[in-house]
């Protein structure tokens, strides 16, 4: 099956995994014209979807049987590996020709694994991690990393267009995983300076949207600051991204660095702090909310100020 020049409405996709960015994701290959059939693990999550005239499927299976290319975006690599190798995955419901995109942050050598399980029955897979968190799957200004066959990551052109503003194939099956852990390395230490800036901001006594306006738009500007500092200062914790999940992720990261014999310490010093999170019953919470544990550490309630 090509999908080269065939119009959306010729082209069925499936998707799985309509939580905080899945269902926007989906959402805007309908309103590209693609036919859709989802699933997710609670169904009531899938309802948005349902009401614009997505059909729903029982299993990952049944997607599959009813899609040209399936779209998985779940939260652990277990949950992968379940819906796309189990007995009543996505693989398994292909007869030949279909893709899978996996837009989960998961590991290397599982995305690995399963192209080369869906090599054997003539199915094209890709790993195509992103990164913008709910604000860039709602305004389909992802950031897509991409690991897999040049020709079939080329194919998919409009649907990276229809979610991402910037999509980047970064070479065979894995590479799109690998380049993602880049990413949440960088975000990891990062998230730890923002939280301690404006700390120091508190304490001394400013007013921190005032300080926003200066350091936001300077050397010290990251997309961290001024979109997750924004909700900080608003004491919105709601998540645009679990903390439990940036966990994992994070575990991931520095796993690949021990196989790789790195030793990567700001990563491992953030990934302690958020852990903290997790075993106060804040894993369910927004990566924003590390503010919270860091000013514990000082003895201060971020909320109360």
């Amino acid at each position: 099956m090509s999908i080269a020049n065939r119009a959306p409405s010729d082209v069925a996709i499936g998707w799985i995994g309509t939580g905080v960015m899945g269902a926007a994701m989906c959402g805007h290959l309908m309103d590209a014209g693609h036919p859709a059939t989802v699933h997710t693990r609670t169904r009531a999550k899938a309802e948005g979807l349902l009401a614009r005239g997505a059909a729903w499927a029982d299993r990952p299976r049944d997607v599959a049987e009813a899609s040209d290319v399936i779209f998985t975006i779940v939260g652990y690599p277990a949950d992968v590996r379940e819906v796309i190798l189990g007995t009543d995955g996505v693989l398994a419901g292909c007869g030949g020709g279909e893709i899978i995109v996996d837009m989960t942050t998961s590991e290397p050598a599982l995305a690995v694994e399963i192209a080369a399980a869906a090599a054997a029955r003539g199915v094209a897979a890709v790993d195509a991690p992103v990164s913008g968190g709910d604000v860039g799957a709602r305004g389909g200004t992802l950031s897509i990393m991409i690991g897999g066959d040049a020709e079939t990551v080329a194919s998919l052109a409009p649907f990276w267009e229809a979610m991402g503003r910037t999509w980047v194939h970064q070479g065979g099956p894995g590479a799109g995983q690998h380049t993602k852990m880049v990413n949440q390395t960088l975000i990891a230490a990062g998230m730890v300076s923002v939280c301690e800036g404006l700390l120091y901001a508190w304490r001394a006594g400013l007013d921190l949207e005032t300080v926003m306006e200066s350091v936001a738009s300077g050397a010290a500007g990251s997309w961290s600051l001024s979109n997750l500092g924004a909700r900080m200062i608003a004491g919105d914790f709601d998540p645009g991204f679990f903390v439990e999940h940036f966990v994992k992720d994070m575990g991931i990261a520095l796993a690949e660095a021990d196989r790789m014999g790195l030793d990567l310490p700001g990563l491992r010093l953030a990934r302690g702090f958020y852990d903290r999170l997790v075993a106060a019953d804040r894993g369910r919470l927004g990566t924003q909310s590390l503010i919270c544990a860091l000013a514990e550490l000082s003895n201060l309630d971020w909320t109360t100020r």
